[in-house]
């Protein structure tokens, strides 16, 4: 098949990605696919071939590794060459439409949020995870959060705060502490805070202005921190993370080293099974396809408590999920042309 792997966009999690993206365009290399990497918003601007060579002659891929730091958006802005209010850089609709499906490397709002999804069906072109309507509620925690609690299943309590000078001060007023702040579209960690004092809620809440109008402000629960995968309708073996300093944010997530990973978890039978199902439950109940991870903290009584489920979860060489496949006999590049099977499957069925 001729694959377009689309990445890079503009989101906080560009880098991730990229990272992201290379490492899928090698594995369905591997496939004896024809494979091109295309970066959502800067496009095919430098690509110095006629379109029509993409497969044959494919841009170069980047460096998978990923930097310590978030990437400077407004930069990637300037050095846009076609300057436009649209999204999607020069030839990438042209290049999607070409492709046999396209594999949506994107994370964040930049392509995990339904959009992207939603103009795909429109231009009737194939692409892997999760259609528009289960991208746009994943991507909302505050939605999530709210079907989740109408099924039952415990997650902590929350409230949304628009981040005015009003709200902000109620909030520093009257939030129990210690507690967390995340902006309620965000992933990879990038926005989110635990506050244990009345400075940091201060700090974060106005950090979180840079990132977007509202926060979630959530219930701080102390635990151990857990994934769990499903793929193709399956639950995957939870996997543990315990970062070495601080809690599991962007940098213990994708500097190598920077937690330890336990996969499959050790955990009791009774909480890896109560993940599993949350995490199978919330991939149904949302209309999920091909691929998720939700997201949990197990306290101290062994109750998992659901924080939220990613419809684009990282494919890096230090993400999760291929990790809770390798432990069920699913190697990354099986694990890459599963995705794009199941994927397929499900856009013929909502055809």
């Amino acid at each position: 098949m001729n694959i377009v792997v689309l990445a890079g966009g503009l989101s906080p999690e560009r880098n991730v990605s990229f990272a992201s993206g290379a490492m899928v365009a090698q594995a369905l290399q591997r496939k004896g696919h024809q494979v091109a990497m295309v970066d959502l918003y800067l496009g095919l601007e430098d690509y110095g071939h006629p379109l029509a060579d993409l497969f044959r002659l494919p841009p170069p891929l980047p460096d998978l590794s990923i930097k310590e730091e978030e990437p400077d958006l407004e930069a990637v802005k300037a050095a846009r060459k076609l300057q436009s209010g649209s999204i999607f850089g020069q030839g990438v609709l042209a290049a999607c439409q070409m492709a046999d499906v396209v594999f949506n490397a994107l994370h964040g709002e930049s392509g995990e949020d339904g959009r992207i999804q939603a103009a795909f069906d429109m231009l009737g072109i194939a692409y892997t995870g999760s259609g528009y309507l289960g991208s746009a509620i994943a991507m909302d925690k505050n939605y999530t959060k709210q079907l989740a609690a109408a099924e039952g299943i415990l997650t902590p309590q929350w409230r949304t705060v628009k981040l005015t000078d009003r709200e902000i001060e109620e909030v520093e007023r009257s939030e129990p502490l210690p507690c967390v702040v995340k902006i309620h579209n965000g992933g990879s960690s990038v926005g989110v805070f635990i506050c244990r004092t009345g400075e940091e809620l201060h700090k974060a809440l106005r950090e979180c202005r840079r990132l977007g109008r509202q926060v979630l402000v959530e219930q701080f629960v102390e635990g151990r921190d857990f994934f769990c995968g499903v793929l193709d309708g399956e639950s995957l073996p939870p996997i543990e993370v315990i970062p070495k300093t601080g809690f599991y944010d962007y940098k213990n997530k994708y500097v190598a080293g920077a937690s330890l990973e336990v996969c499959p978890a050790q955990v009791d039978g009774k909480a890896e099974a109560q993940m599993r199902s949350a995490a199978r439950r919330i991939h149904e109940l949302l209309g999920l396809t091909a691929y998720s991870r939700s997201d949990f903290v197990l306290d101290k009584d062994n109750r998992p408590w659901f924080l939220e489920v990613n419809t684009l979860p990282g494919m890096t060489d230090t993400s999760l999920l291929p990790q809770e496949a390798a432990a069920v006999g699913v190697d990354y590049d099986t694990l890459c042309q599963k995705i794009v099977d199941a994927s397929l499957e499900a856009r013929k069925e909502q055809k």
